[in-house]
């Protein structure tokens, strides 16, 4: 093979363009006898899809949590890092990651053959070379932390990440999405095993959950970027599941497969893995969905992006199903959340959410108390005293799903100036999601005297390039900025044009 076999630690991988092709396999007798005791403390690495924009969040969480250094991909979307098999369900408990896997073996430099038919004879020779033993068995080890759920939903695939964001939109032309079943939440705190399984153990739980005469079933996602490839990735998924399927005669399934295989191609870079998580860890808060939820991971970065305090008062005017102030009241549970909307069916929303976790509580014997409040309102004219709030954190409508691009060049001003009243002068912070750049950068520049732009993430949501805006509250007082009494000015000529126009009728 003239591929380069030495495998780096680190490589990226992008899904901009990702096919899937399913096949199942039964796993094989002697990989449940593998010398390695998963319960050793094995050193494997860890490879995890996370919000595009925030990977260095989820590399500082890494090394919080986990205690480890973690590495972004160069392609956007995606973190490594290397743990020992005994801090497995540690990783669950991630607040910023999407979907997990345990990493096979990485090759930073493939070199591909020109044509077709020489790659994926190549590829199908590469599955016979791969060090399976450790991931196999950190599969069966992942098995056991999570609890024992029927088969998955036909149609649930696990999220194959991409650069557009594949897992919020329609797939793209060769854009795969796959979700798998439920896999231990980090706001369940299922995460924990609750003991420490033994091979033999690892082997009983295999058998119990595979159909019939012990076979394990399987498929291959193959999630491709680049444009030099003689292949597409359904062809790559197929000659390497069926070289895969040859080699430990497993059974193919595309819905209900036991091990999902990940063959990751971006240009040169080849990463082969195998799936942690059956469904997006970003579902894991939210039972009532509305037309543009945000997933909870992306909830998360934004977070942390405004370092909330003990004690802080922070506000969410536009919380549609409340995904930002659920993720805060749990994560950050020593402040307090207030969470508002003029819609009344987002306000139903938000509320059946919360009672959702605080159901899930209370069934497994936590606290169900949370630190947050839920108001209908007007967004313009908030029921929120001066200068009393820490912190503003919101998706604010991006004129598509939700409202109109016309209708934000007047509502983003009103919001602005009415977060900025709400807001503690000097303290005070506000960090935005829109994806109405346009708007938002001619709203921020008539707010100059109470608004400083700090820092801007950019992030894909739902296949839309969007940005996460972190702004500070400036010293000036609220009603003695020019921007304030040019608009008093204006509302109130609009509101004496109004009596003038009532006393004429």
């Amino acid at each position: 093979m003239s591929s380069d076999p030495s495998l780096l630690r680190m490589s990226s991988q992008g899904d901009d363009v990702a096919e899937q092709s399913s096949n199942t396999v039964e796993a094989p007798t002697s990989s449940s006898s593998t010398e390695t005791d998963p319960t050793s403390g094995t050193t494997v690495t860890i490879g995890a899809t996370v919000p595009t924009g925030f990977e260095h969040t989820a590399a500082e969480e890494v090394k919080e949590k986990i205690g480890v250094d973690a590495q972004i991909s160069k392609d956007r979307g995606r973190i490594y890092f290397p743990i020992t098999t005994d801090k497995l369900s540690q990783v669950h408990l991630l607040r910023s990651v999407d979907n997990l896997f345990v990493v096979v073996a990485e090759y930073d430099h493939y070199q591909f053959k020109e044509s077709k038919e020489e790659t994926l004879s190549e590829l199908q020779e590469l599955a016979s070379k791969l060090p399976w033993t450790n991931a196999l068995e950190v599969w069966r080890l992942n098995r056991t932390l999570k609890k024992k759920k029927g088969h998955r939903k036909v149609g649930n695939t696990t999220k194959a990440k991409s650069n557009a964001e594949a897992s919020d939109v329609a797939a793209a032309p060769e854009a795969v999405q796959h979700e798998l079943p439920e896999e231990t939440s980090a706001a369940d705190g299922d995460a924990k095993a609750e003991r420490t399984p033994d091979l033999e153990t690892c082997q009983q739980d295999l058998d119990e959950n595979a159909p019939g005469a012990k076979l394990i079933k399987f498929r291959v996602t193959c999630n491709r970027a680049g444009d030099k490839h003689s292949f597409s990735s359904n062809e790559a998924a197929r000659d390497f599941g069926g070289a895969v399927q040859e080699l430990f005669q497993w059974k193919a399934d595309m819905t209900k497969f036991d091990i999902e295989v990940l063959l990751n191609i971006h240009n040169k870079e080849v990463v082969i893995g195998i799936a942690l998580t059956e469904e997006s860890l970003h579902r894991r808060n939210i039972s009532h969905f509305g037309p543009t939820t945000l997933r909870s991971t992306l909830c998360y970065g934004m977070l942390r992006l405004c370092k909330p305090q003990a004690s802080d008062i922070i506000l969410d005017p536009m919380c549609g199903t409340g995904a930002i102030p659920l993720e805060g009241a749990i994560e950050f549970s020593e402040s307090f959340y207030i969470a508002g909307d003029n819609n009344d069916m987002a306000v139903n929303r938000t509320v059946n959410n919360i009672c959702h976790i605080q159901k899930r509580r209370a069934d497994r014997g936590s606290p169900s108390g949370l630190p947050i409040d839920t108001v209908q309102w007007d967004l313009s004219n908030l029921p929120i005293r001066t200068s009393s709030v820490d912190i503003i954190i919101t998706d604010m409508p991006f004129g598509k799903r939700m409202g109109s691009r016309k209708k934000n060049w007047d509502l983003y001003p009103s919001c602005l100036r009415e977060m900025a009243r709400v807001c503690r002068p000097d303290s005070g912070k506000a960090v935005l999601l829109t994806q109405d750049k346009k708007c938002f950068a001619k709203a921020i520049s008539r707010m100059g005297g109470l608004w400083r732009k700090l820092h801007t993430v950019w992030v894909n949501v739902g296949g839309l390039h969007a940005g996460v805006y972190l702004l500070k509250r400036t010293t000036a007082v609220f009603g003695q900025t020019p921007e304030d009494v040019h608009e008093s000015r204006g509302r109130g000529d609009s509101q004496m044009k109004e009596k003038d126009d009532k006393e004429v009728s």
